[in-house]
């Protein structure tokens, strides 16, 4: 047969660094989940394992909102709340199917990745309402200061969304497990240690926040917000 082949077709990716912002932030946001299932302890010091990737998942949304706006930023938000739902669904699923006869270990599964509704329902309401303040601060902050005073927008976003999250988050999860002091302890250390972690890699985030700039054709320095 000589037919002529048909020509392959293929859609064109775009240029933007916006969907691998994207994929970057619901990675992050995924991994620190599941590390946060674990309680770990410095001297008197408790926090969870979500402490040593959760703090990067704000630099990535004081990035995707600086630079995109507020818009764009709630887009990625709400695709890691979907992820990190349907994260929990699956494993969910996983634990209540019979397991095979060779598969010896169903409690240690359910002790690490078992679905427990209370740490769920805090993960998910600290997350959406942390990251949802954090990019309307500091677009609100930017609607004033424009250019300049990025530093502001940055901490000044975080310790809002960092102390709304870490504080629905533990009052769900842990409040009347933890004791009165331990639980006080738990929440401060939470929130000083993201805190100081955005403060400590400002000048990565600032060398991000202006390689994408740089790079996104659409950005303009003027005084029309992303």
């Amino acid at each position: 047969m000589g037919g002529v082949s048909q020509p392959l077709h293929f859609a064109t990716t775009s240029r933007s660094v916006y969907p691998t912002l994207v994929g970057v932030f619901v990675g992050l946001l995924l991994i620190s989940n599941i590390g946060a299932v674990k309680l770990i302890q410095f001297g008197p010091i408790i926090t969870d394992g979500g402490v040593f990737l959760f703090p990067l998942v704000y630099v990535v949304g004081d990035v995707l909102s600086e630079v995109y706006g507020f818009r764009a930023a709630r887009r990625a938000i709400l695709i890691g709340f979907a992820m990190s739902a349907l994260a929990a669904l699956t494993f969910w699923l996983v634990q209540v199917s019979p397991s095979a006869e060779a598969w010896g270990n169903q409690e240690a599964f359910e002790a690490i990745l078992g679905f427990l509704p209370r740490i769920v329902m805090a993960s998910l309401a600290g997350y959406l309402v942390g990251q949802l303040l954090n990019s309307y601060v500091l677009v609100r902050i930017k609607e004033r200061t424009r250019e300049k005073a990025l530093w502001l927008r940055l901490l000044g976003s975080t310790a809002v969304g960092e102390l709304a999250d870490t504080v629905v988050f533990c009052t769900i999860a842990f409040l009347g497990i933890l004791s009165g002091t331990d639980f006080l302890i738990y929440v401060a250390v939470g929130f000083a240690y993201k805190v100081l972690v955005e403060a400590l890699l400002l000048p990565v985030t600032y060398a991000v926040i202006d390689a994408v700039k740089r790079r996104e054709p659409s950005y303009a320095t003027s005084d029309v917000l992303p």
